[in-house]
């Protein structure tokens, strides 16, 4: 039996956890085990570039903070080394950058996830990460509302070239005859 010391330790280690995951807007679960250092280095300093917050935890901690705030359904995700990427501000971006180095690292799988709320599975997780990012979303809307702008100030542009052209036509032609 653990000591009540151990036992508060755990308690808070529990509560920490659960308390950035309930403020988290997405988080994924992944298993790491057979990465070597190198690999697990490259990999937090893209998350923490990212603003991931990437940690190991502990499946029984895990569990707690899990069932604490209503994620039962990821306590099958919860066998074998577990680590979490949690992000406070982008949704998509832990999907992305582990799908990422899942692909570069085979070592690295993904377990599933919670995005925007919604327990996710690793088909989801894929699919997130395959979304274009906020700022190319954004990018895709300016310049699709600015391309007819465009157009309008092309063709204007070229009513009044067309009317410039005809005036100096007629202002040589009467040039020529006086």
């Amino acid at each position: 039996m653990p000591s009540e010391k151990t036992l508060e330790l755990k308690k808070a280690k529990v509560q920490e956890l659960s308390g950035k995951i309930k403020e988290a807007k997405s988080f994924v679960l992944a298993d790491y085990r057979g990465l070597t250092v190198e690999q697990d280095t490259q990999m937090r300093r893209a998350m923490r570039e990212a603003g991931i917050e990437y940690m190991v935890v502990k499946n029984s901690i895990a569990r707690f903070a899990m069932k604490e705030i209503g994620y039962d359904q990821l306590d099958e995700y919860l066998k074998g080394p577990t680590s979490i990427a949690i992000s406070m501000q982008d949704p998509v971006a832990p999907s992305k950058i582990m799908t990422k180095y899942a692909k570069e690292y085979e070592k690295l799988d993904i377990k599933a996830g919670v995005v925007e709320g919604k327990v996710v599975g690793i088909d989801m997780i894929k699919s997130i990460a395959a979304l274009p990012s906020r700022e190319e979303l954004v990018a895709k809307v300016v310049g699709a509302l600015a391309a007819p702008l465009y157009g309008i100030v092309t063709v204007l542009n070229a009513n009044i070239r067309g009317l410039a052209v005809a005036l100096n036509a007629i202002a040589e032609k009467k040039q020529a005859q006086a």
